[in-house]
């Protein structure tokens, strides 16, 4: 007899029973997407972490919940100053632990609205969707989705500007510690620059790597080798590794992807370019540099999104 969610990780999920669910990823980055447009569905931690899990659940790096902003106290104060962001994605790490947003996740939770029949977005059209780390602007191209991530900027700037590293990075497989930069792109990231494809993949990421200092609220780690050329036809490339906060090592971060294009860039001098492609275990995304309002410059990210199963809880 086939077990359910409920008898093989405990009596919290059974108030879960019946509820639908998708499963989608955006290069290798999945996510559990329920669709929430009546706010009726109350998922704690604990059964996040049940439904994320690899081997008891359903599997994935984290939870999407696809929420009207208007039923969520962070998506009402985000409609007092942008009306447009309907949708609020409602997202937790794969341990329950909330995040500001993630890239990949972000395009994956549009895919999803889209196939829900909850908006209609036609191949050019553009969506403001609510996050915890602001509206985010949403333009699909195809198969393929933009998103404007907004504004990056140095977490340490003090230190980023004067010494282009502030911290010091440890991962087993590395012998010595090696000097970061972090970068917030509404969350944050500590970017690390190795030397050859080799050591990226001898680096060992089953535990997490240690930073100092670590910034406040924890950290993703990018491990990045540039290409060599660093850039051709134009547009620099990188290979990148994650190890993100609350999960682990994932096939992709699409904010990971960014903060190391703004990393490689700042250490590569004024003649770098603004467009970017980001090389992860889950397949390639674009990252591009554009002038944003207020003199801020804003940071693109693109790529595809899939939705690949779709099921109701037992």
């Amino acid at each position: 007899m086939d077990a359910t969610l409920a008898e093989t990780t405990g009596p919290a999920f059974r108030t879960l029973g019946g509820l639908r669910f998708s499963k989608g990823h955006g290069t290798g980055n999945d996510f559990v997407l329920v669709a929430d447009p009546g706010g009726e569905h109350t998922i704690t931690a604990e059964q996040v972490a049940g439904l994320c899990d690899r081997h008891r659940g359903i599997g994935g790096d984290g939870l999407i919940r696809a929420v009207p902003s208007r039923l969520l106290p962070e998506g009402r104060d985000l409609l007092a100053t942008v009306p447009e962001a309907e949708w609020f994605m409602d997202y937790r790490n794969a341990d329950g632990s909330l995040s500001e947003m993630c890239g990949n996740g972000v395009r994956v939770f549009v895919h999803f609205l889209r196939a829900e029949g909850l908006i209609d977005l036609p191949d050019g059209g553009a969506l403001i969707i609510g996050t915890r780390g602001g509206a985010k602007t949403v333009v699909r191209t195809g198969d393929e989705y933009a998103v404007d991530m907004g504004p990056w900027e140095f977490i340490f700037p003090g230190e980023a500007t004067a010494k282009a590293m502030d911290s010091l990075v440890t991962a087993d497989g590395l012998e010595v510690p090696r000097p970061a930069l972090s970068v917030s792109m509404g969350n944050p990231h500590t970017v690390v620059a190795l030397a050859e494809l080799s050591e990226l993949a001898g680096t060992r990421l089953f535990t997490a790597p240690t930073v100092e200092p670590v910034p406040a609220n924890g950290t993703n780690v990018e491990f990045v080798v540039p290409a060599e050329p660093l850039v051709h036809d134009g547009v620099g490339s990188v290979t990148m590794r994650v190890h993100e906060r609350g999960v682990g090592e994932t096939q992709s971060c699409g904010t990971g992807a960014c903060a190391a294009a703004v990393a490689i860039r700042h250490w590569a001098g004024a003649e770098a370019p603004d467009s970017w492609r980001v090389h992860v275990p889950g397949g390639v995304v674009g990252v591009k540099f554009f002038a944003g309002p207020a003199g801020h410059e804003h940071v693109e990210l693109s790529g595809p999104a899939v939705i690949v199963a779709t099921g109701t809880l037992s």
